[in-house]
């Protein structure tokens, strides 16, 4: 799994036919430890996140086990929106705070 962070949303007013109705949005890569990385991917939103929320993601063949996503070109799904995480007993990240805490 992947952790990110919405950073937007991408329109395509042309696509495959059984892609209709999937939203699609910009994540941005972040490690566990908060850091916000260089890199991007394109992941279906299939639970509403918001930009800025942070996100789990799972990505290949797994993306396609969901009841919305079975039979389609998914490389990339947004499977949970994070409430917090914790490494070594300490909070990285909490939701209610809307910012990451410091080591």
């Amino acid at each position: 799994m992947i952790i990110g962070v919405v950073t937007g949303s991408v329109i395509a007013s042309q696509h495959t036919q059984n892609m209709t109705g999937l939203p699609l949005r910009v994540v941005q890569r972040v490690d566990p430890t908060g850091s916000i990385s260089d890199s991007y991917l394109v992941a279906v939103d299939v639970l509403g996140a918001a930009p800025g929320e942070y996100v789990l993601i799972a990505s290949g063949s797994t993306a396609r086990q969901t009841t919305m996503t079975d039979g389609k070109p998914i490389d990339a799904i947004i499977i949970g929106i994070i409430d917090t995480w914790q490494i070594d007993g300490k909070a990285r990240y909490e939701k209610t705070s809307a910012s990451m805490t410091s080591t």
